[in-house]
């Protein structure tokens, strides 16, 4: 019988990254060929893993159903439009009215009802897909580093968040499945691997009955992994004993992402953070003191609802006291049925978007002033992909697709391998890029 072939696209988050892998993994391994992002359609199967999370992502994910359902009328091929994940999951009544072409709809945790169906498509069996991890994920990044999801759902309650709505509570996944994932992953060639979940901080509370983010981290440490980078840390209750295992262990790149959203105690109640302007001050002051050279990464949201022009303007001198390494920001994208949707969406799109620009522009600044202090010093680096004239690598503070990176030209150092880790002396710098050469 003929390999029917399956084209994944995985939209949103690198936690959406992780489930489309892991069902990638399960598809190969009932026989299906499964590639990502296939530009023609040569495929039986297209299964869309979307995003609800924000406005753009909702929008990127209807997009994307439309234009394969619209592929399908337009071609000669006929294949089979499967749509899942969050936006699936949060407005399936809605999809199922608005786009009927849709052959199958489900939400989250559907491998297994993706599976069986595509199989009753082609006149198999019964799927007898399990939902454990010891199924090898097919990586859809670069061969050498992973995410890997350590819990899933969220027990905060953010008032802007739609998360928690969509994927439920807080639930663990067991140390030593980790342990078993990575060590899966390191056979397949994975040197780096990024931990993330809603909020890795909370990791084990539901599990063991308290946090236990640094003894996973410890259990990590024992694997022949090189690189294990920590992502979106809440600041409330943060276990500072990690920090401590960052100093001893080589292994924890010094670099933490920990959305804050503000700093105004306003802004900060209204949204539910738990967290006061003083507590967020000093917790950075303590997490640098102990970690001398740690990059910190932040996400920041204006344009939140009543933030007024005295509010923003306590965000930018925040910005520009603590300096932060990496900053994203967004504007504030009023989500149906979160706490904030109760509150007038009273800032208008154009001043929400003057704000964003004038953060932004902050941030460059600091960025390149950050930049120009790393001329002449050396980096362990890793070399990501080859795009023109350069290789293109990342050191230990910068974390893959949202951070700085390395610029090293192909024609001076040729003999760099994709996946390999060297030492890079950096040589220039911009707002977002280093330049360097081999050391």
């Amino acid at each position: 019988m003929q390999q029917r072939k399956i084209n994944l696209v995985s939209l949103g988050c690198s936690k959406n990254t992780v489930d489309s892998e892991s069902l990638a993994g399960k598809l190969i391994s009932e026989g299906f060929s499964v590639e990502f992002n296939m530009e023609k359609p040569l495929f039986d199967f297209v299964i869309i893993n979307t995003c609800g999370f924000i406005d753009k992502a909702k929008e990127e994910s209807i997009n994307t159903i439309l234009e394969f359902v619209n592929l399908r009328q337009t071609s000669n091929k006929e294949f089979k439009v499967i749509v899942y994940g969050c936006l699936a999951q949060r407005y399936k009544t809605e999809l199922q009215k608005e786009l009927p072409e849709i052959d199958l709809l489900c939400g989250i945790m559907a491998d297994k009802e993706i599976i069986a169906y595509i199989e009753r498509s082609v006149s198999k069996t019964e799927s007898k897909t399990s939902n454990k991890y010891q199924i090898e994920r097919k990586l859809s990044n670069a061969k050498h580093y992973a995410y890997i999801k350590i819990s899933e759902g969220c027990d905060r309650r953010c008032s802007f968040c739609a998360i928690p709505l969509i994927k439920g509570q807080h639930i663990s996944r067991p140390i030593e499945d980790i342990v078993n994932e990575t060590k899966s992953l390191i056979k397949q060639g994975v040197k780096e691997i990024i931990l993330i979940a809603q909020d890795t901080s909370y990791y084990g509370l539901d599990l063991y009955g308290k946090r236990r983010l640094y003894d996973l981290l410890k259990a990590l440490c024992k694997t022949d992994i090189h690189w294990i980078r920590l992502q979106y840390s809440y600041p409330n209750q943060f276990p500072i004993e990690v920090l401590q295992l960052m100093n001893e262990q080589e292994k924890i790149c010094h670099y933490l992402d920990m959305p804050l959203q503000h700093i105004n105690n306003n802004i900060l109640q209204s949204m539910n953070r738990n967290i006061t302007s003083n507590e967020v001050i000093s917790l950075i002051k303590d997490i640098r003191l102990q970690v001398k050279d740690i990059a910190i990464r932040t996400t920041l949201i204006v344009g939140y609802p009543n933030e007024t022009k005295l509010e923003f303007d306590e965000l930018k001198n925040f910005v520009r006291d603590i300096q932060f390494d990496r900053m994203g920001a967004f504007t504030y994208s009023k989500e149906e049925g979160t706490k904030a949707a109760e509150l007038e969406d009273n800032i208008t799109s154009k001043e929400k978007q003057r704000r964003l620009d004038e953060l932004a522009e902050i941030q460059q600044e600091i960025s390149f002033n950050l930049n120009q202090n790393k001329i002449g010093k050396t980096f362990e680096t890793i070399i990501d992909r080859k795009e023109g004239e350069y290789f293109i690598g990342r050191t230990q503070y910068d974390s893959p697709e949202v951070d700085n990176e390395v610029l090293i030209k192909i024609e001076d150092n040729p003999t760099l391998q994709i996946g390999e880790f060297y030492n890079i002396k950096i040589i220039d710098a911009t707002e977002f890029d280093l330049y360097g050469t081999t050391a």
